[in-house]
């Protein structure tokens, strides 16, 4: 059986059923505690990391270039259904952006950014992760994460520490967590 997406009459992906990743057709990474960041969160969840999103954000640039999709959104935006096509060069920009959001090392490897202040704080510790340091719960670095991924590293980290990394990378990750107020 062959699943067809069809997103418009010019562009489609063909997928077949046994794909591990339907949108990427990559196979999905064996879990290692190698790729557990200072922070708690789980580097091989990471869009940067596996590829997922900068691979889509790369094949819809390749497609909008092949079907001249800019003379289209500039053609369009003239009238009042399409005014929304007047920011297309933003949204093609944006892409490029996630295209360029790939991280293939993880954070313990020298990936990620060079500034996380999380990182250097634990290396400055000598610790080989924040579930090490007794002042997380606390950690004002560690609040950095908050916006984007909630309280998903604390909860990690926790777990974590009361289980071990090797039970984390088999159980139950978190990538964001809705904090509770």
């Amino acid at each position: 059986m062959l699943i067809i997406f069809y997103f418009d009459a010019s562009v489609s992906i063909k997928l077949k059923p046994n794909q591990s990743n339907l949108l990427t057709g990559k196979k999905k990474m064996k879990p290692d505690a190698k790729r557990i960041a200072y922070c708690g969160l789980y580097c091989g969840d990471c869009h940067g990391f596996n590829g997922k999103i900068p691979d889509l954000a790369r094949d819809l640039r390749a497609e909008l270039r092949k079907a001249n999709y800019d003379k289209f959104a500039g053609f369009i935006s003239q009238y009042g259904f399409g005014k929304d096509f007047a920011d297309y060069e933003e949204c093609y920009k944006v892409l490029g952006a996630m295209v360029k959001f790939r991280c293939k090392k993880g954070c313990l490897n020298g990936g990620g950014s060079p500034f996380c202040k999380i990182r250097k704080c634990a290396q400055k510790k000598g610790l080989e992760g924040c579930w090490l340091c007794t002042e997380f719960e606390n950690c004002k670095e560690l609040a950095f994460l908050v916006p984007v991924h909630g309280d998903a590293h604390k909860k990690n980290l926790r777990s974590i520490k009361r289980n071990g990394k090797d039970a984390f990378v088999e159980g139950k990750r978190l990538w964001y967590s809705s904090v509770k107020k």
